[in-house]
């Protein structure tokens, strides 16, 4: 979470000329409702599995760069699926940076408070370590980050 993954993406996929596709965007059309309120009425495990869906969705296309959901990845099956279908960018940010720079208004329902944050970021750094790639973005500005990106793809 607010790791800037959306904002990269965008910007990976129009240096490329690429598709760009936001998955928490693809569920919120999908469900014609925000990410909290899924959460709110139908559970994590709802919006999980819809999440799965829309990665299958995703995965078959070319050419386009995918944003994730921050817990996207976590999940084994779609992990498998994005390190066998594409390539995978973690963007190492820091627990502070994720705390200043998460909003404050509640549409992020996993983030209820520090320590629950706290122990959600430890978690998902696990899985984040599978990825191909990792790029620590404490002060790297985003053009920095695409140049790297580009670099490592070899473009």
């Amino acid at each position: 979470m607010a790791a800037g993954k959306s904002t990269v993406a965008a910007a990976v996929g129009r240096r490329l000329g690429w598709q760009v596709e936001d998955i928490d965007e693809r569920i919120e059309a999908r469900e014609h409702r925000t990410i909290s309120d899924i959460f709110a009425q139908n559970g994590e495990r709802h919006f999980r599995l819809t999440e799965r869906a829309v990665l299958q969705e995703l995965l078959p296309i070319r050419h386009a760069v995918v944003a994730t959901g921050g817990g996207t990845f976590v999940d084994r099956t779609n992990r498998i699926a994005i390190n066998q279908n594409g390539v995978s960018i973690w963007l190492d940010v820091s627990f502070d940076t994720v705390i200043e720079r998460m909003p404050k208004d509640g549409r992020r329902p996993l983030a209820t408070d520090r320590a629950t944050m706290r122990d959600l970021y430890d978690t998902r750094r696990a899985a984040y370590q599978l990825a191909h790639l990792r790029l620590d973005t404490h002060r790297v500005p985003i053009g920095e980050l695409v140049e790297r990106i580009l670099e490592w793809l070899g473009n």
